[in-house]
């Protein structure tokens, strides 16, 4: 069954899994997204492949847009805010420290590993960060706590769905039960993907207003 929004209970905190490829955590007014990777088609560019440097200012447009429509009090980063140091530029660098001024809200950064060297000013910075009962981090953790979730992002999931010969592929939120991990989708647009295990419990993104929960 399709849905807008997909709501399930982690222990006694409710998430909120968006189409928009972002998690929203009512309680806390906390918004999550991942894996951006900013300036990507300028370092596609510097290794001679030509892309088109669109794909930054539509992902600015679908911050400023979930950020207006969910008003949190904080947009948190689950890492791969950039694709590279060498990647960004003043004018991307600046957009990114003028962010919290424009969505009139704080932004943190749980650093991921694409983010490493990269200097911003204007957001807070975290190797990993705890909220009630959730970790956030870019990889996945070993957590000893069989309460504890693990939200996370770095492996962009991805499932593939086969209909009369034709096989479709998807963005998904992808959750490993056993090791009480949950992975985010990733926000960027210019981004590969990796499948999930067939083990996890998924949800596809199916278009940018529905999302579907896949019954393995």
């Amino acid at each position: 069954m399709k849905k807008s929004t997909f709501k399930f209970y982690w222990e006694d905190t409710l998430l909120e899994m968006l189409p928009s490829r972002a998690l929203f955590l009512p309680e806390t007014k906390e918004l999550l997204i991942s894996d951006i990777h900013l300036g990507k088609a300028e370092y596609f560019q510097q290794n001679g492949i030509p892309l088109t440097n669109n794909l930054d200012e539509n992902n600015f447009a679908r911050i400023k847009k979930l950020v207006k429509k969910y008003s949190p009090e904080k947009l948190i980063i689950l890492g791969d805010l950039f694709h590279s140091k060498f990647s960004i530029n003043k004018t991307l660098k600046k957009k990114v420290e003028d962010l919290p001024e424009l969505l009139k809200t704080n932004v943190e950064l749980v650093l991921g590993n694409h983010d490493i060297g990269c200097d911003i000013k204007n957001l807070k910075i975290f190797d990993i960060r705890k909220t009630n009962n959730i970790t956030l981090s870019h990889e996945p953790v070993n957590l000893e706590d069989n309460k504890t979730l693990n939200i996370c992002g770095h492996y962009h999931p991805k499932l593939h769905l086969k209909n009369n010969g034709d096989k479709l592929s998807f963005r998904c939120f992808a959750m490993d039960e056993n090791k009480k991990t949950l992975y985010l989708p990733a926000f960027g647009d210019l981004t590969g993907g990796y499948p999930c295990k067939k083990s996890f419990r998924k949800w596809a993104i199916v278009s940018e207003k529905e999302i579907i929960e896949i019954k393995s």
